[in-house]
This record gives structure tokens, C-alpha cells and sequence, in this order.
């Protein structure tokens, strides 16, 4: 009597794929619609608002000139700007062909200058500054977190995390002001406002690039010290509860350095939450550290449309609000995926 071979393995590897695919599939349709219902959102919140670009441009304009605009000149504005008496389906499909082709419109507080240009302005700053910041917390607090919860109750422990509590409390802006009044106005160690020595040109020399560290440093300092008061207290508490795993305490038993046990079995573990919070961080880089850079008057995407608000200059609002949510989609798109990867779990739970 012979027996057939059987062989389980294969047909549940190919299982395996299907479904880690098929969660990734129904992730991704999500989020497409997720980006369809934000841009509908983007076209219609700033029409709901009083007053119109086109009306605002030519009071601007007649106002200069001293005189009323001709029809023609009037025809081109709102062909530029949009006729608020057009159709409103028409009107919306008309800025889901812009965006097609990457077309941002054009400013109306600094007309005739296209939106995408002022964004491109802004951008690098905004990386430069929030960018850096939210990597140095994410990993100083990490760091600091792993540690303090390895050694749960002991004296580094019951020293940083009630500090760490008391400094997240602190509402952002109020440590905003007290920086700049106390190392800016009262001891002058750095400027006030701006981003870099106005004095200086533009450039890659090292004059600029000195100024733009002496002009970011305060700004950067504050976001540092606010921000990674989460990622430690967050990683401190997920590695108490690791610690506790049986895999943490068989590789102790096996009598494994602390530091190995610790960068290798538990904060390895541990790091998925934050991990996923630091993703999700990166996708509001773009939309900048607005109180930061209202407070100290840096030239990022956040002052931008901190000023847009204030001239209510619709088209930039609208080509700042496109990129903010282009970025957390895919910033969220990707913690989940990368999440999914990592976790089977969360792909078997679909």
C-alpha cells in the first residue's frame, strides 16, 4: 500500500500572498477615496466662505488703478480666478482638471505669481525645520523611552518620566513665547524673527548657511523639547509591558548581555506603536509647525498659509490644504502598509 505525499506547505504560502495583497488592495481603494473626498472638500469649504478671489483681485486692482476695469480685463480675471455666477459643477470640474496637470492656480494677494511657485518657496523651509525636528525627537525620545522603561522605577526612571509629564503638559505656544523673550529679546543669542540674515543672498555659501542654523536653531529647539515628551512616555510604557513578554525573559535566561535583550528583543517589539505615530508625523511635515512659525515669522508652509487666511487668498489656501493632504495619505498609506508587513495580525484581522 503506497501513500500519496502531501505536502501543506506550499498551498499555505500561497494562501499567505493572496491575502497580504488582498488587505493591501482594499487599503489602498480606501485611501483613494479618503483623497477624493478631501479634494471635494478643498473645492467647496473655500467657496463657502464670504466673498470670492475674482471680487477681492479686482478691488485690489481698482483700487491701484483708481479706476473702474474694463469688461474684457474683468472676463480675464474670472477666467483666471473663477466666476462665482458659473456653474458650480462645471467649476469643480474644471479644478479636478487643474490638479491633473498640477496647476495650483494663481495667488491673488501676490498676482500675478502662481501658487505652486509660493509653495515651492515655502517647502524647504518647512522640511528643513520640521522635517529635522520631528526625526531628533522621534529618535531622542525613542532612545530615552527604551530605557526608562527597561529599568521601570528605578532612579533615572522616577526622574525623567514625571519631568517628561510636566513638560507635555506645557502648551506649546506659551514655551514659544518664553523662549524667544528669554534667549531671543532678553539675551540676544538669537534673532527674533525670519529664517535667515536678510542682508545675505541666497545661496549655498557658507554665510547662508550659517544664518539659516542661527535663524532655525531657537524655532528647532522649542519643537525638540516639546514634541519628544510623547515618543518617550510612549515607548516607555510599551517597553514596561514588553519586558514581560516570555521571549524577553528566555533570552535573559539564557543569560544574554541587558543590552543585547534590550536593542534586540524588547525595544525591537516595543517600537511598533511609535513607529507608526512617527509615520504619521512625517505626513504632517508639509503642513509645517504653524504656532512655530507664526511665532517666530519663519518663511515656511505653515506662515504661508497663516497669511493666506489673513488676505483670504482662497487659491493658495487651496494649494496648501492639496498638499498637506496628499502627504497624510500617503504617510498614513504607508504606516499601514509597512505596519501590515510587520504585524501579521493586523492583515489577518483585514
Amino acid at each position: 500500500m503506497t501513500l500519496e505525499k502531501t505536502d501543506p506547505a506550499p498551498p499555505a504560502r500561497r494562501a499567505r500572498a493572496p491575502r497580504r495583497w488582498g488587505f493591501l488592495g482594499r487599503r489602498l481603494g480606501f485611501y483613494l477615496a479618503a483623497a477624493w473626498s478631501a479634494l471635494t472638500l478643498n473645492f467647496f469649504l473655500p467657496r463657502l466662505m464670504p466673498g470670492d478671489p475674482s471680487a477681492a483681485i479686482v478691488e485690489k486692482l481698482q483700487r491701484a488703478s483708481g479706476q473702474q476695469l474694463s469688461p474684457s480685463a474683468l472676463e480675464s480675471i474670472q477666467k483666471i480666478f473663477g466666476d462665482p455666477g458659473a456653474n458650480l459643477g462645471r467649476q469643480y470640474l474644471d479644478y479636478l482638471g487643474q490638479l491633473a496637470r498640477f496647476d495650483l492656480g494663481v495667488s491673488v494677494s501676490n498676482y500675478p505669481v502662481p501658487v505652486s511657485e509660493l509653495v515651492w518657496q515655502g517647502l524647504p523651509w518647512t522640511l528643513l525645520l520640521v522635517g529635522s525636528t520631528t526625526v531628533v525627537a522621534f529618535v531622542l525620545g525613542t532612545g530615552i523611552g527604551a530605557v526608562a522603561g527597561w529599568k521601570a522605577g528605578g532612579r533615572f526612571d522616577t526622574v525623567v518620566s514625571p519631568l517628561t509629564t510636566f513638560v507635555s503638559a506645557v502648551p506649546y505656544f506659551w514655551m514659544a513665547l518664553l523662549g524667544l523673550w528669554l534667549f531671543a529679546f532678553v539675551l540676544g543669542w538669537f534673532p527674533l524673527s525670519g529664517g535667515y540674515d536678510a542682508d545675505l543672498a541666497v545661496g549655498f555659501s557658507p554665510a547662508f548657511l550659517l544664518s539659516v542654523l542661527h535663524y532655525g536653531a531657537l524655532p528647532a529647539a522649542t519643537i525638540v523639547f516639546s514634541a519628544f515628551g510623547g515618543w518617550l512616555l510612549g515607548m516607555r510604557n510599551m517597553t514596561v509591558t514588553t519586558v514581560r513578554e516570555d521571549y524577553v525573559l528566555l533570552a535573559q535566561a539564557k543569560g544574554l548581555s541587558h543590552r543585547r535583550v534590550l536593542l534586540r528583543y524588547a525595544a525591537r517589539n516595543a517600537v511598533l506603536p511609535n513607529f507608526t505615530g512617527f509615520a504619521l508625523a512625517l505626513g504632517h511635515v508639509v503642513g509645517g509647525a504653524l504656532l512655530t512659525e507664526v511665532v517666530f515669522n519663519y518663511p515656511g508652509i505653515g506662515y504661508l498659509l497663516y497669511t493666506s487666511l489673513q488676505q483670504r487668498d482662497y487659491p493658495v489656501m487651496q494649494g496648501v490644504f492639496f498638499l498637506i493632504m496628499l502627504t497624510v495619505l500617503l504617510a498614513n498609506l504607508l504606516a499601514d502598509s509597512v505596519y501590515a508587513l510587520l504585524d501579521p495580525r493586523i492583515r489577518e484581522g483585514g
